[in-house]
């Protein structure tokens, strides 16, 4: 088992390794940074310097925070892991965690975890990505529902982009939330149809609570 300090700042999570900040973020396939290599639990992971033409020092411009790359699915999903935003705290174990709460099941496109919520008495599936500082609703009924504001948000081999965003519930695993939802440009929303998504959950359900994220065993708890 291996802690790391955590933060949520810029809306994003950052966690340190070996005195550098990386981006966790399971929406990304790939992790990439401006090290080669780095070292979880034992577990020794080989980095490239890029992805979709995003390196470090353009990830940190596009999120406004130094950091030396991006944690993607290609490592995350290796661990259990555990969330703890209040405590500052990430965990990262080879072996099962026990955590009780509110347990989601999920699939997988390409290591992106998938899950389902349900909007308006419907069943959506969507991806989770802490690497997604608000979430996406790709529906015609996104407009119907109360503004929240524009918001400018990036991807890798995308760059940058403004969307205009709504508040909507949602009941996932059993819990009712608000969640700050936005519409993704055509090419972002057409990666979610590949997946058979309608849409992206993103970090902003993790503050408030502790999450316990296991790949391995296709399940999300939430507490």
């Amino acid at each position: 088992m291996f802690v790391a300090p955590l933060k949520f700042e810029t809306g994003h999570l950052y966690l340190s390794l070996e005195g550098n900040e990386w981006m966790f973020d399971t929406g990304s396939p790939n992790s990439f940074g401006s090290i080669d290599s780095l070292s979880i639990d034992g577990e020794q992971f080989k980095l490239p310097a890029a992805y979709m033409g995003m390196d470090a020092e353009q990830l940190a411009a596009s999120a406004g925070h130094p950091t030396c790359g991006l944690l993607g699915a290609d490592t995350i999903n290796a661990f259990d892991v555990l969330i703890d935003i209040e405590k500052q705290e990430i965990t990262f174990s080879k072996e099962e965690l026990t955590f009780e709460g509110a347990s989601l099941a999920l699939d997988a496109f390409m290591g992106i975890p998938l899950l389902d919520v349900e909007i308006g008495g419907e069943s959506y599936r969507m991806f989770f990505d802490t690497g997604a500082q608000v979430s996406y609703f790709q529906h015609r009924s996104l407009q119907s529902f109360p503004p929240a504001g524009s918001l400018t948000d990036f991807y890798p081999g995308y760059g940058e982009f403004e969307t205009e965003t709504h508040q909507i519930e949602v009941r996932l695993g059993g819990q009712m939330m608000t969640l700050r939802c936005g519409g993704l440009p055509k090419m972002l929303a057409a990666g979610l149809m590949l997946g058979g998504a309608k849409g992206i959950i993103g970090n902003e359900i993790l503050p408030g609570r502790v999450a316990g994220y296991f790949p391995r065993r296709k399940q999300l708890v939430l507490a």
